[in-house]
């Protein structure tokens, strides 16, 4: 029996076009662009310049459970969804935990905002132990609406959250209008944010 004998493999054929190649530069053009665009945001000290693709689209569809360790009655601490967040008023979403400390620097403007304000705060309680939690609000006021809670991360990259803290203005339609990264701070509050809720939609009211 002949054995088979496998033919001579062709010699590579020349691409004379030099499409491919090209295309496979692609991938690696854009992550250069975005890698820059990070670096300089970071570089500069300003965070808030990240980018983020969810400006004017609709909040993620996620679902954000109770804070343990409070009464089924009281209704701030039982979680929010999609839909609490398109309900015809413009609204602030806010992502903390008690174990970050730019939080605990940021959450006195948080109350100065629903003091100056009164534009309704839904808190996001990120990868936290309920009872940390609960002391922190117990030591620092509860300025929020509404607290649901991510304890496995998951919402946070739906959201495209980099870090904690970040606060996200939504339009009465349930979009995303403004993203920022970082702790607020009063200088924050009246030339950004509060511009943002205005041009969301938010009317403050008279006086």
């Amino acid at each position: 029996m002949q054995k088979a004998v496998p033919p001579e493999p062709e010699p590579p054929q020349p691409n004379p076009t030099g499409r491919r190649p090209l295309l496979l530069l692609f991938p690696v053009a854009a992550f250069a662009v975005l890698a820059a665009v990070f670096a300089y945001a970071l570089g500069n000290g300003d965070p808030t310049k990240l980018p983020s693709t969810l400006i004017g689209r609709p909040v993620p569809a996620t679902s954000f459970g109770p804070l343990e360790g409070f009464p089924a009655t009281d209704a701030r601490y039982q979680g929010f969804d999609r839909a609490r967040l398109a309900d015809g008023r413009v609204k602030v979403v806010n992502y903390w935990a008690s174990w970050c400390a730019p939080c605990i620097e940021e959450h006195p403007v948080l109350v100065a905002l629903a003091s100056r304000t009164g534009v309704p705060i839904y808190g996001v309680n990120y990868k936290d132990k309920a009872p940390a939690a609960r002391r922190f609000l117990d030591r620092y006021t509860n300025p929020f609406t509404a607290i649901g809670v991510d304890n496995s991360g998951r919402a946070a990259i739906e959201w495209g959250v980099y870090g904690m803290p970040e606060t996200f203005v939504i339009d009465g339609q349930g979009r995303i209008a403004y993203k920022h990264v970082g702790p607020l701070t009063l200088d924050a509050l009246s030339t950004k944010l509060i511009p943002a809720l205005v041009s969301a939609g938010h009317r403050p009211a008279p006086g």
